[in-house]
Formats: structure tokens, sequence, C-alpha cells
């Protein structure tokens, strides 16, 4: 689901021929009388009543997912940026040396938001955890050296800023379930069918069939878009992180 464009696709292509099928049965079969089609007509009411309801619930847990998102960048920002200020009460060897880890820490956070390559990616949480290491490091030795209310408060910072990360990789990888998807799917093809099924012949004209696939595949298109947080066009946007990294590196 990481590429919305091609579950559009997919989904507008496998939709329509599914209104297809359902209209080809229809011809082949018997003519469905009145009353018959009257129920029928029921039971579609029914089921893309269920299927509009299925895909609010997805759209509201994409955009909750994405708001989720949104707020631990921010809440990444506010610890990086508390730490940055909390090391100026370590001795100056140690605040310097942290202060300048966490521009660099800041640098590959922002690029882990706005990279699309997979190799990069894994380059970047290597490095990520490489600069993770060597701040706590330097933060545990001085506690160990000068275990004082102070440092407490500066290692309690660190720990903020690591937790925050560990909350941002957290809420990239909380997505919409398979079998969300697969429920979605299987409903909407069922829908489709009956609709062929019970439609009357205009002329052979099909276009009508295209209504509803394209509604429901630019439906599928948002879900996924939104649920997708690299592969997708909206995306969360680093805006506090960048923001910060400008005012770390500033003189």
């Amino acid at each position: 689901m990481d590429y919305p464009l091609l579950v559009f696709a997919v989904s507008l292509v496998t939709l329509w021929f599914s209104a297809q099928a359902g209209a080809l049965l229809h011809r082949r079969g018997q003519n469905v009388e009145e009353v018959e089609r009257e129920d029928l007509s029921v039971i579609l009411a029914a089921t893309l009543t269920l299927l509009g309801l299925i895909i609010g619930f997805s759209f509201s847990m994409a955009v909750s997912r994405y708001d989720q998102r949104k707020n631990y960048e921010e809440e990444e920002a506010n610890a990086i940026g508390t730490e940055y200020v909390r090391a100026g009460l370590l001795p100056a060897a140690d605040a310097s040396n942290v202060r300048e880890l966490l521009a660099k820490y800041v640098s590959q956070r922002v690029l882990f938001y706005t990279t699309r390559s997979t190799p990069q990616l894994d380059q970047i949480n290597a490095s990520t955890a490489r600069l993770q290491s060597e701040l706590w490091a330097v933060i545990q030795a001085r506690a160990t050296a000068q275990p004082t209310a102070v440092v407490a408060l500066a290692a309690s910072g660190m720990n903020d800023v690591l937790n925050s990360q560990g909350y941002t990789q957290a809420s990239w990888w909380n997505r919409i379930p398979i079998a969300a998807w697969s429920l979605m799917g299987a409903i909407a093809i069922c829908s489709n069918l009956l609709l062929g099924y019970i439609s009357r012949r205009c002329n052979g004209k099909t276009t009508r069939f295209f209504i509803l696939p394209v509604l429901v595949s630019i439906s599928f298109f948002l879900i996924a878009d939104l649920d997708s947080p690299r592969g997708g066009v909206i995306r969360v946007s680093p805006q506090n992180l960048m923001s910060l990294s400008l005012e770390l590196r500033a003189p």
C-alpha cells in the first residue's frame, strides 16, 4: 500500500471488470424479473452502505495515523531542542560535544522524513543509531563520574530524545491492517458485480459502469495516500525539525 497510484489503478480496473462480469452473467442467464430486481436493489443498497461505512472508518484510521506522525515530529523537535539547552548544564567539553552531535542528529532526522529511497533510508537509520549511541555515551560517562541532580536533568532530556525517535518509528509502522483492505476490496467487488447483474442494458453502453468504480477507487487512493508515510503524495513535512536545524546551525 506504499504506492497509492497503483492502488487506484488496480482498484479501478478490478472494479470495472467486476461490473462487466455482473452484466455478462445477467446477459447469459435469464432476465431478472421486476420483483427480483427490487429485492436485489435492496441488497445492493445495503452492500453499498456497508462499503461506505468501512471506507469511512478506514479513512478515519488513516487520518488519525497521519495526525499521529505529525504530532510525534513536533514532539521530537521539542525534545531535541530542550536537550540542546540542557546540554549547557554539563561541563564545557561535554556540552560542546553533545550540541555538535545533536546538530548532526537533527539533520539525520530531517532526512528520515524527506527521503524516499530505501537504501538511503538504511544509511540514515544506521547513522541515527550511531549518533544515539554516541550521545548516550557522553551523558552516561558524565552521569557515572558526577551523579548530581543537574547531570540527571541532562540525562532525562537525552532519554526523551531517544524515546521520541522510537515513538516516531512506531507511528510510521502503524498502518491500516491488511484485513481491513481485504474486506473493503471484497465488498467493493461484490457491489460492482451486483450492480452489473441487475442493471438494464442501454443500447450496449457500459460507460455508466465507470461511476461506482471511479468513486470507490478515488476513496481507496486517498486512504492509501494518507496511510503511506513515505510513498504517498500527502506526507508529513518535518518543518519543526528543519526550523530547529537552522537554529542549531546559526552562529
